[in-house]
């Protein structure tokens, strides 16, 4: 990719995409700027990466990129765009990595037609294992919106999905590495109480649960069938399954999702 590509905000999430976009040949170093006001991130980034900096600069951000990622928190975003929208290019493509913010809120704020594209990454970016979903409007082309998509498949694997249901995403994609690692410590306790040393117990879960969760991806079997071939007849595993059951497991599960959707949307409304 011969385009610039900006970054405002170069935190976290900034410098995983980063990181894949340089390591996967998408674009070199010298074709990202970015601007953060932290001037230590925007160091290691561009010791890592040799990309170009601006401490506390989001106009020489908005001046020269062909794309820009906005990669700040929700609550800053109205602020952010208010303060570059007259200086990006006239065919900028405004990329959003943020939980609420919507593309009629982008919009909005640049108060004209702006190529947008909505995205929701999760943190795994940081280990190029993220599951990042995207939508656009209607003034981003369909091969401008797979070069945005190039970029993300640089940090893991994409999915197109309708706008509207991106705050659903949010649930099952965005927020869920968390309940994932409430989970793997909920294994590890229970290696533990067990008599297995901490660190151990840690470890096979989780491998179980990489292991389990690639059995999907590579055999496309539905999970229940996945999950009734570990369970053998009055065994170890159907007795667990049995336990989880009586304590709604998967119920619980699916209420903890629906409150993440309905703060979601809150957020988005707002």
């Amino acid at each position: 990719m011969s385009k610039i590509l900006g970054f405002i905000g170069c935190g976290n999430m900034a410098s995983a995409i980063i990181g894949g976009i340089v390591k996967g040949g998408i674009a070199k170093g010298e074709n990202i700027i970015a601007s953060d006001g932290f001037q230590g991130s925007l160091d290691k980034c561009k010791e890592a990466f040799r990309i170009r900096t601006a401490f506390k600069d989001n106009l020489a951000v908005a001046k020269e990129a062909d794309i820009i990622i906005l990669a700040v928190k929700p609550n800053v975003y109205g602020d952010v765009i208010e303060e570059i929208k007259d200086y990006v290019k006239k065919d900028v493509i405004i990329v959003t990595i943020a939980a609420g913010i919507s593309i009629d809120f982008v919009e909005k704020g640049f108060g004209r037609e702006i190529k947008v594209v909505r995205t929701m990454p999760n943190t795994a970016a940081l280990i190029s294992e993220s599951m990042t979903a995207l939508c656009k409007n209607t003034q981003v082309s369909d091969k401008e919106f797979t070069e945005i998509i190039n970029i993300f498949e640089g940090i893991g694997k994409t999915e197109t999905i309708e706008e509207k249901l991106m705050e659903a995403v949010i649930c099952v994609n965005g927020s869920s590495p968390a309940y994932i690692y409430m989970f793997l410590e909920a294994m590890g306790d229970g290696g533990v109480l067990q008599g297995i040393a901490r660190d151990k117990s840690y470890k096979m879960a989780a491998q179980a649960m990489i292991g389990a969760a690639k059995m999907l991806l590579e055999t496309g079997k539905h999970p229940g069938e996945l999950k009734d071939m570990v369970c053998s007849p009055a065994g170890t595993t159907i007795e667990a399954v049995y336990s989880l059951e009586k304590n709604n497991f998967r119920g619980t599960v699916i209420e903890a999702m629906v409150e993440c959707t309905k703060k979601a949307n809150e957020m988005s409304e707002k």
